[in-house]
């Protein structure tokens, strides 16, 4: 009997997961637009340096599953070091705070430490933890101080809107959720954030997340610099770049799926709702900066603009020139040149401007419809053997390995009429 036919389309850690998953019992083709495999999670070497062009991609999972998975491609003694998360706050007055903030009081000056002191008394005696909105989420759990002096401009300066706006089942399960007697117990006890979960990660020696991308790359039948932008029907089958494949599971960016499937699918009723659905982009500039122990430095000043700057220098000696420590700073959205180098003198620890890049598409944002939409859209595909994967095709805020487990999860649904042998 013919081997069933699966057209991937995008060539990030989605589309990589799912083709080798389906491989063995499929014959699957990846299409890729770029001329090189990782979406967001793609590395560029400059004057020597690496340089994660969105963010600064680590792995570790608390699914069982994704750890096993991930690590038949890898050697993980030979090919990866083993990093404690090290991350600081520095807040707009020089003072550095330890991450995550509500476990580091002692480090906070006196005056701030003091109103905190008195906010934990509050919440110990409302115990009202019920929140509609991240705003309210964040008051109650944490206290005013904190939310006025780090987590509203931080995260403002991250999703550029109030925080009373931002649905609070998004986030879920990227909260921490500590009680009052863990806050006191954690600043007594003086607990690092290598004590808390997800607190380590690996990371490659060589060449970061592309080293990923290009390893799980092997082996797949990928056609780069290839853009797929029609997709026809023929019959119950799909045709993509002339050819005839039985499923389609795509993985690029949803906001283009109805242009794609235009000429085959009736999609009207949702095309509105995915028109409409928010995002933000990324402008990531590499710099050199001064020698540091952290691995990420958050920043709620108001000062400027940028939120973070990931250590990657820090993540694996070989990813700085002998000369130079690197590090990337996020700013939220598009922001110029100009913009950049006045926000730089700004910014702690002396960065110097290396490069940059603009990412349009990073974080999606959920309304309270958006997953009521994207399920019922998952719904119909199904039904014509089209599926959604990944952080834009399901416009859900997957890191790299939850990306890795909604693959697994997808082939277990696809693979689950097959017959046995």
């Amino acid at each position: 009997m013919e081997i069933n036919k699966i057209a991937v389309i995008g060539g990030g850690i989605s589309g990589l997961s799912i083709a080798h998953l389906l491989g063995d019992k499929y014959k699957v083709s990846v299409y890729e637009r770029e001329a090189r495999p990782g979406g967001l999670i793609k590395c560029d070497v400059i004057q020597g340096n690496l340089y994660h062009m969105v963010g600064g991609h680590v792995f570790n999972s608390r699914r069982q599953d994704v750890l096993e998975w991930f690590w038949r491609f890898f050697d993980k003694e030979s090919e990866f070091t083993k990093s404690i998360r090290n991350s600081i706050i520095s807040m707009e007055n020089g003072t550095l705070v330890g991450y995550p903030i509500e476990n580091h009081a002692y480090m906070m000056e006196d005056s701030m430490r003091k109103k905190f002191i008195e906010d934990l008394l509050l919440i110990a005696k409302n115990r009202d933890y019920d929140s509609i909105n991240f705003e309210e989420f964040l008051r109650k759990r944490f206290g005013d101080t904190l939310y006025t002096e780090y987590f509203q401009p931080y995260n403002e300066k991250i999703w550029r809107r109030s925080l009373d706006k931002v649905p609070l089942f998004w986030l879920e399960g990227k909260l921490p959720m500590p009680s009052v007697e863990e806050i006191i117990y954690n600043n007594f006890v003086h607990v690092r954030e290598s004590k808390m979960v997800h607190s380590t990660f690996y990371y490659p020696r060589l060449n970061g997340s592309q080293f990923l991308a290009d390893r799980l790359a092997e082996g797949l039948n990928i056609k780069y610099n290839a853009n797929i932008d029609k997709i026809r029907r023929k019959g119950k089958c799909w045709i993509v770049d002339n050819e005839v494949f039985d499923k389609v599971i795509f993985c690029g960016n949803i906001k283009e799926f109805p242009s794609i499937f235009s000429n085959s699918l009736d999609l009207s009723s949702f095309e509105e709702d995915i028109e409409e659905l928010d995002f933000h982009g990324t402008t990531s500039v590499f710099c050199e900066i001064e020698s540091n122990p952290y691995s990420w430095i958050y920043m709620p000043s108001r000062l400027h603009s940028s939120h973070r700057i990931i250590c990657t220098g820090n993540f694996s000696p070989l990813n700085n020139s002998t000369e130079k420590n690197t590090a990337s700073l996020e700013f939220t959205d598009y922001i110029s040149k100009e913009d950049i180098d006045r926000d730089l003198t700004k910014i702690p620890f002396s960065p110097k401007y290396i490069t940059h890049t603009y990412t349009k598409y990073t974080y999606p944002i959920q309304s309270i419809h958006t997953r009521k939409m994207v399920g019922s859209l998952k719904k119909e595909l199904f039904g014509n053997n089209i599926f959604l994967l990944g952080r834009f095709a399901e416009w859900e805020y997957y890191n790299m390995d939850a990306a890795i487990g909604a693959a697994i999860d997808l082939s277990k649904i696809i693979t689950a009429d097959l017959p046995t042998e």
